[in-house]
């Protein structure tokens, strides 16, 4: 029971992590993205690694 849950709970965030990063590519103009914008979205499908690392290096930050 202990694992299955574990499983189902890394799931869970797995596929939201993937969601949420699908999304921002989507709706993110190509100038907002470092990179390209095909390969962030097959690096997206990468377990865990792909959609955080998008979210730390792959989006540029607005300049103040």
């Amino acid at each position: 029971p202990g694992q299955r849950a574990a499983t189902i709970a890394g799931s869970i965030i797995q596929i939201t992590l993937l969601a949420a990063a699908l999304w921002d590519i989507s709706h993110r103009p190509a100038a907002g993205i470092k990179g390209n914008k095909k390969a962030w979205t097959a690096a997206s499908f990468v377990n865990f690694v792909g959609p955080i690392a998008y979210f730390v290096f792959g989006r540029k930050r607005p300049e103040a």
